[in-house]
């Protein structure tokens, strides 16, 4: 489960645009914030993803993404032509194949790599649709998880709002603002479309005799749609918009992605994964829920900057900004795995979110200020340096995190808790823990 959201200068305080997105997946599925240069191939090149190997670009820009640490593809990322894409899970009424062809994932990672533009991007995955189709198991410990893929893709100028179903899709320019979750959005209005949606709805009698064509309502799998809470989630990130039309800035950003929809929340006090800011709490309904990463982006003409947590939880982490450039990213350890590694900034940070658990309000309150003062720093310093000197910040913001988080932890741990969460809560979170070799 996920949530993406697009705001244009309609709505932005600044006249960027400002893109923001969660990444929700089981909770010990590390993800890894990584940098890749452009490269150039000879003719003949083949890439290998995830589950299939296609024809490689000739060329491939440069790229930041958040990944899965097991997939080729990523959940988020940017190039350096100042594109952004996120991607989120939808059910539709169409087969999915659980066999292979690209993930949705994939296909992000493969537009990134090869668009100069928004537009180029909706183009890229659609041919690649069109060309290797869509499908693969993409759950990591759950073995049926699939699904087909929503996008929402942004660049300086303009952003779009891509939905698909199998080998179906439909497409619309954002104008104001945009928000998205596990479910189609897209109805009766849009700008592109493939040339059979219309006629394969028809065909299957999904689209009556006289009605008006609506993509989500012919398509959209009742159940899953139902029970994903995305309806929730896309409304909720939706009013958050609305609310700061005219005047959305970079924090109200982060805030909408550390949403949880009141102020004293507990993760274990409901059943549906219908938080923005995503926990996981028990196997049936908020496994694949927990936010694993979180990234967002200010794109104007002049420059675009990309803020990372590179770690779960958004509510007990920080944005670290960042510019792609001849540096990047500083050194985050070695790559994450399926087991705790305390050299790994992704684990490290767990210590800090688990240690949270018990009693979450209470041991977030204790050390939210501190991180909102050296985000707040980040933030006011990153408008003033230049391109050739914004890798400094970068490294400082990241070193200045880490070496903040041990005293945390202990801060979060003294805690005297007067909270009993329930004992399912307790025993979901206890089993994670072993599975991930996490230290008592």
């Amino acid at each position: 489960m996920c949530d993406t959201f697009v705001a244009l200068p309609p709505t932005t305080a600044d006249g960027s645009i400002i893109f923001g997105k969660n990444s929700d997946r089981e909770p010990n599925e590390a993800q890894a914030l990584e940098f890749h240069p452009g490269r150039t191939y000879p003719p003949g090149t083949t890439v290998s993803c995830t589950y299939i190997e296609i024809p490689q670009a000739t060329e491939t820009l440069p790229v930041l993404l958040s990944r899965p640490f097991w997939m080729w593809g990523a959940e988020m990322g940017a190039n350096d032509k100042g594109v952004v894409i996120g991607n989120e899970a939808v059910w539709t009424r169409m087969p999915i194949n659980r066999q292979g062809g690209l993930t949705g994932m994939d296909l992000l990672r493969l537009a990134l790599e090869r668009s100069d533009d928004a537009p180029a991007a909706v183009e890229w995955i659609t041919h690649l649709l069109a060309d290797h189709g869509q499908g693969g198991i993409c759950g990591y410990q759950d073995k049926k998880m699939a699904y087909h893929n929503s996008f929402l893709i942004a660049d300086p100028q303009t952003a779009w709002v891509l939905e698909t179903a199998g080998p179906l899709w439909a497409a619309r320019e954002v104008k104001t603002h945009y928000a998205i979750s596990n479910g189609l959005t897209i109805g009766a209005e849009f700008d592109r479309s493939h040339p059979d949606l219309v006629a394969t709805a028809r065909e299957k009698g999904w689209l009556k005799k006289g009605a008006a064509f609506n993509f989500a309502g012919c398509y959209s799998d009742w159940f899953f749609t139902t029970f994903s809470a995305c309806r929730r989630r896309q409304s909720r990130a939706a009013e958050l918009l609305e609310q700061q039309t005219g005047r959305l800035d970079l924090v109200d950003a982060f805030d909408i992605l550390r949403d949880h929809g009141e102020t004293s929340y507990q993760p274990s006090s409901h059943f549906l994964g219908n938080r923005i800011c995503a926990h996981a709490a028990n196997p049936l309904a908020r496994n694949a829920t927990q936010t694993t990463g979180s990234l967002v982006a200010q794109l104007d003409a002049a420059a675009q900057t990309y803020w990372a947590t590179g770690t779960a939880a958004p509510c007990t982490s920080m944005f670290k900004p960042i510019r792609i450039g001849r540096q990047t990213l500083p050194d985050l350890g070695p790559a994450p795995g399926p087991n705790f590694d305390p050299a790994n900034l992704w684990w490290q940070h767990e210590l800090l979110h688990r240690a949270l658990l018990s009693d979450f309000a209470v041991g977030r309150s204790s050390i939210e200020k501190a991180q909102q003062a050296l985000e707040a720093s980040w933030v006011e310093r990153a408008n003033r340096v230049a391109l050739e000197n914004f890798f400094d910040l970068t490294s400082e913001a990241f070193q200045q995190a880490a070496a903040a988080l041990p005293d945390w932890i202990e801060q979060v741990k003294s805690i005297n808790s007067t909270i009993t969460s329930g004992w399912l809560y307790r025993k979901y979170w206890a089993r994670q823990n072993r599975a991930a070799q996490i230290p008592a």
